[in-house]
């Protein structure tokens, strides 16, 4: 299942307008709003949390200390954030190229 960039660049922008990101140790004025490295590494904690507690919940499943259903959504959660992830990665990586081919 591909993730399409823009979908999960618009879910975060939308998230952050309405007050749903984490907050950022930085201060930033208001008026201005947060920047581009606060959300960047707001969504990377995001996803390492998320992948987290994927792992946590499938160890408990394994010793039996969780529910089957809490494991497949924490499990499921997990693999749709490291899709957006590489997602997001391929096309940066495709960004940087297309800067390289620009000419000076």
């Amino acid at each position: 299942m591909a993730i399409p960039f823009s979908n999960a660049a618009s879910a975060y922008a939308n998230a952050a307008q309405r007050g749903l990101s984490a907050p950022s140790t930085k201060s930033a004025p208001a008026a201005d709003g947060a920047s581009f490295g606060d959300m960047l590494r707001d969504a990377v904690e995001t996803s390492i949390d998320t992948m987290h507690k994927g792992e946590e919940m499938s160890a408990k499943g394994i010793v039996g200390k969780a529910d089957l259903a809490d494991v497949v959504s924490a499990v499921t959660n997990a693999e749709v954030t490291l899709q957006a992830v590489v997602n997001v990665r391929d096309k940066v990586i495709s960004a940087y190229q297309e800067i390289l081919r620009m000419p000076m």
